[in-house]
Formats: structure tokens, sequence, C-alpha cells
């Protein structure tokens, strides 16, 4: 469980290279079956429009947003081949930010903090 204190969001969206789509939507189910595995990933899915990608991404906090990148770093790099990242944004409250500043650096994203907002839940 985790709350606005600490939840993140990545927004990456990837163009893809011309008569490579189906190449980079058969990686969709790969990307999905490892991030299955990581407890802290609250959502995960592809959708597309056109040659555009976009990966939607929630997480309990940094640290499982940086374990992700860890267990996808393979098939990101085989995506990478055939699609670049054109907008990463980095949703997340202020500490969390700081604590992703450094390591997703190389990823050139830009970070949004967040300040107010819910997270609905299945319980009463």
């Amino acid at each position: 469980m985790f709350t606005l204190d600490t939840c993140c969001t990545l927004v990456p969206y990837f163009e893809v290279q011309e008569g490579q789509l189906e190449a980079f939507k058969a990686l969709g189910p790969q990307f999905v079956a490892k991030t299955r595995t990581e407890p802290g990933c609250v959502h995960y899915a592809f959708s597309f429009n056109g040659n555009t990608a976009h990966c939607r991404e929630g997480y309990v906090d940094a640290a499982a947003v940086l374990a992700h990148l860890q267990n996808v770093g393979e098939l990101l790099g085989e995506a990478l081949k055939i699609a670049k990242i054109v907008r990463l944004e980095v949703h997340a409250p202020a500490a969390e930010v700081e604590k992703l500043r450094g390591p997703m650096a190389n990823l050139n994203p830009q970070f949004f903090v967040l300040e107010e907002g819910i997270r609905r839940s299945g319980g009463a």
C-alpha cells in the first residue's frame, strides 16, 4: 500500500521507427511479464497512437521506480534499438523526485512535483 506521500508516476513516450511498430508491440508482453513480478508496481500498460507508444506506469515510491528500471533494463535496451524516448515525465512528491534525479539523469526526464491529490482504494 502506498500514499500520496511517496507515489511516483512515469510518463514515457516512444517514437517507433517506420516499419518497426509490430516489433515494438511484440516487446510489450515481455515488459508486462517482467513488471508483473515487481511488488512496488501499482499499474503498467502500453497504449499506441500511430507510431507513438506510451507506457502508463505507477509505483509505490522512488525505490520501486529504480527497481523497475533495473528489472527491465535489458528489454528497454532492445526497445531503444527500434524506438527513441521523445518525452519522459516523472510525477512524484518532492522527496521522491530528489531520490530519482541522479539515477534517472541519463534518461533526461522532466520532473513534476506532486502537491495535491487523492488515491482511492478498494477498501471501505
